[in-house]
């Protein structure tokens, strides 16, 4: 999930189960911050699955007050990229989700691809309708939508370092480069070679 500065309007975008494309008119100047997974949640105040493939803007889950408190101070900073982090940073008051962290942990270590939803959902102490539950809240989906996804992003990191696709799928275990392709292509909309480009 992000936070985005479009000009003059602080805007939420929510997690994405399918690829979003955006458009803005020419001149449009862009500050944004994307959160750790399962962090946006905390910081907003908001379950992640209710802002499921959507743009929001923050006057609408936070008080118009709040909003153009920090607005105006990223407005301030010389550098709002910066300033947005910052002013993030010290807002997060809130302390993370801890069972997030650990569903993160597992879905990055392989738990699903070894022994699936359920294996996870036992080693957190969940049924695996817990499970789903605090992963829509935590993350906006399940936790197998969850490890596609960082598991694309893990594989397109390998790509820009400059490893060749049919390596980094085997890498990062696809079956092959043209199952790392038709991934990335539900997931972002775009080819990978495209996309890296």
């Amino acid at each position: 999930m992000d936070l985005l500065l479009m000009d003059n309007t602080l805007v939420v975008a929510g997690p994405d189960s399918v690829a979003w494309t955006g458009t803005a008119a020419p001149g449009t100047q862009y500050a944004g911050l994307r959160f750790a997974p399962g962090d946006a949640p905390t910081f907003l105040g908001v379950p992640a699955n209710a802002l499921l493939n959507h743009r929001v803007p923050l006057e609408e889950l936070w008080s118009r007050g709040r909003t153009r408190k920090l607005l105006d101070r990223i407005r301030r900073a010389p550098d709002p990229a910066i300033a947005l982090d910052e002013a993030v940073a010290e807002l997060s008051q809130v302390p993370p989700d801890h069972l997030a962290s650990h569903v993160l942990r597992g879905v990055r270590t392989g738990v699903l691809r070894d022994g699936g939803v359920l294996q996870l959902a036992r080693r957190l102490g969940l049924s695996e309708r817990q499970l789903h539950r605090r992963c829509l809240g935590a993350f906006g989906y399940g936790a197998k939508t969850l490890d596609r996804v960082l598991r694309m992003n893990a594989a397109l990191d390998r790509a820009r370092t400059g490893q060749g696709l049919a390596e980094v799928a085997a890498v990062s275990g696809y079956a092959d480069q043209a199952h790392l392709s038709r991934e990335v292509k539900a997931l972002t909309g775009l080819a990978p070679r495209r996309l890296l480009a």
